[in-house]
């Protein structure tokens, strides 16, 4: 089997690893079965081949791809045109790929969608997903539950179906929580491969980040592990079972 890239985006290195651990949980991966990049402090290699790798998953981040370019943190920049960079053949070869939270933006930024914080951000916790008309037949969802909770906090998001994709679910304060783009390039965004434990170190790392009121962290933990987020942990682990002998 080809390992898995998995690309984070992460410079709070207790936060990367977390979410690290996570993928390799909720995905069923060792850490053989995968090729980890922290964009954070590694560049992309030059000499980086997608075809060794079976799929590529990329993690959430700080950073926004909506930010103005004069603003964003140098090493924010940097991430965001190595992943750029990835988009054209990922998209035109139409190779796995799994964007949780951050990779929607990517995803549609790339397709020439509109990435704004104009409508559509999310506070941190559970939101309600719906499963669509087309979700309803996608290999990654099919047979899950119509409705389910998903872990979410973000600022920026797509303004629209971006073009060429599919929908796949929706949830009422943000219509485009998950969407696909050929047959194999996916984006959430919720973060999949996260549970209550997993929100709770967030909101500890991020609590000075802007996402919310500092003063409101313990609130949101008590209500993220009260939470019944298991289904997204699913679509993580069919994408990885479905490209693995890829």
């Amino acid at each position: 089997m080809k390992p898995f890239l998995i690309l984070q985006l992460r410079p709070e290195s207790d936060a990367s690893d977390g979410e690290f651990a996570a993928f390799l949980d909720k995905g069923r991966l060792t850490p053989d079965q995968v090729h980890r990049l922290c964009l954070d402090r590694d560049p992309l290699p030059e000499d980086l081949r997608l075809d060794d790798y079976a799929g590529v998953i990329v993690g959430g981040g700080p950073g926004c791809v909506s930010d103005d370019p004069k603003d964003k943190d140098p090493i924010e920049a940097r991430i965001e045109a190595d992943i750029l960079s990835l988009m054209p053949d990922i998209t035109a070869r139409d190779v796995p790929f799994m964007g949780c939270c951050y990779g929607i933006g990517i995803l549609g930024h790339h397709l020439g969608a509109e990435v704004s914080k104009a409508r559509y951000g999310e506070p941190v916790g559970p939101v309600t997903c719906t499963v669509t008309a087309d979700g309803a037949s996608d290999p990654l969802i099919a047979g899950l539950p119509p409705r389910f909770e998903a872990f979410v906090g973000h600022k920026e998001a797509v303004q629209a179906l971006p073009a060429g994709c599919v929908h796949l679910l929706a949830s009422d304060p943000c219509p485009y929580q998950m969407i696909r783009y050929g047959e194999n390039v996916y984006a959430t965004q919720f973060h999949p491969e996260a549970d209550g434990d997993v929100f709770e170190d967030r909101i500890r790392i991020y609590r000075h980040r802007g996402y919310f009121a500092p003063e409101t962290a313990d609130d949101l933990i008590a209500m993220c592990q009260a939470s019944d987020v298991t289904v997204p942990r699913e679509i993580l682990r069919r994408f990885v079972e479905r490209y693995s002998s890829r």
